[in-house]
């Protein structure tokens, strides 16, 4: 039997205060004082009888128990959504929903593929569109706010309890303005001389950048800018003389149509996978199956 002492708090709070690896920053997300969290954190230790998490300066990590603890936790919080989602649907005129991360390697070229293929199938249907970078969506894929992530697959340890079911490959692009001063003279040990957008925090393909631009002897940007907005990549790098670093999908209408060039980089060793993710304690719904077929349908449909 569960302990009646643990309460909803106490989950709630141990669940943010790992993704935010912050004591002050989960404070902020769920509108508390940091001493308030630190004395429900302390309270579900107790009643454990365990230390789930080390304290320094640096912030906060989990201990073993405490990354056992955090699966179940996270699988807790996601029934309970998914049990709320339920009811909300079911006084919506039954009215059903399917809520899609996707990555901004998709959003731009596979979903409205995806949207027009999975509104045949289902019409009746509401389909949430959520994007943004890679951590950001797989936090909401495991709190159950999501019901399945599609995209490239992120680091190892983003990846934890997260099923991945591998669609197809994608390179990472370096892209310019037509008539960019480089393209003169497309070398990549050059593209310090100009602004950079560069992948941040959290993005999947950040780690592959970093590697790509070590192994060829690229150092430090002296201007950069970090940013997953496709909207503010596409205008910024078409006005100004700024490289824009970004997966192939994010980019490939501007390219097509000659809005913006590829510079001829050998990028092969950034070539990733793009799948679709899902918890893999929760089986798959009507819904989510139909978006399935509709996925496979708008691959083939554009060759990739």
């Amino acid at each position: 039997m569960i302990d009646r002492r643990i309460k909803f708090r106490h989950i709630q709070c141990f669940v943010e205060i790992v993704r935010e690896k912050s004591m002050k920053r989960a404070a902020e997300r769920l509108y508390l004082t940091q001493p308030a969290i630190s004395k429900t954190l302390k309270e579900l230790e107790d009643i454990l009888g365990a230390t789930l998490l080390n304290r320094s300066r640096a912030g906060v990590e989990l201990t073993r128990k405490g990354e056992v603890f955090l699966h179940f936790a996270e699988m807790s919080l996601a029934s309970l959504q998914q049990g709320l989602d339920g009811v909300r649907q079911a006084g919506d005129t039954g009215k059903t929903r399917l809520a899609v991360g996707a990555l901004p390697s998709v959003a731009a070229r596979l979903m409205p593929e995806v949207a027009t293929e999975f509104f045949d199938l289902a019409p009746q249907v509401t389909l949430r569109i959520v994007d943004g970078p890679h951590r950001f969506l797989i936090d909401r894929l495991r709190s159950g706010e999501l019901n399945l992530v599609i995209g490239r697959m992120g680091a190892p340890d983003s990846m934890q309890g997260i099923s991945f079911m591998q669609l197809y490959h994608e390179r990472v692009d370096f892209v310019v303005r037509a008539g960019h001063p480089i393209l003169e003279d497309p070398d990549l040990k050059r593209i310090g001389e100009w602004p950079v957008i560069y992948p941040p925090e959290g993005a999947a393909i950040r780690p592959l950048v970093e590697r790509y631009l070590i192994a060829n002897g690229v150092g430090e940007l002296p201007t950069r800018l970090e940013t997953v907005s496709g909207a503010f990549g596409r205008v910024f790098t078409r006005n100004t003389d700024a490289i824009w670093i970004i997966s192939s999908g994010v980019v490939a209408h501007e390219i097509d149509e000659g809005r913006l060039v590829r510079l001829p980089f050998d990028t092969a060793m950034t070539r990733g996978p793009v799948g679709l993710m899902t918890r893999p304690d929760t089986e798959p719904t009507p819904a989510a199956r139909l978006f399935g077929v509709a996925v496979q349908n708008a691959i083939e449909r554009l060759g990739l």
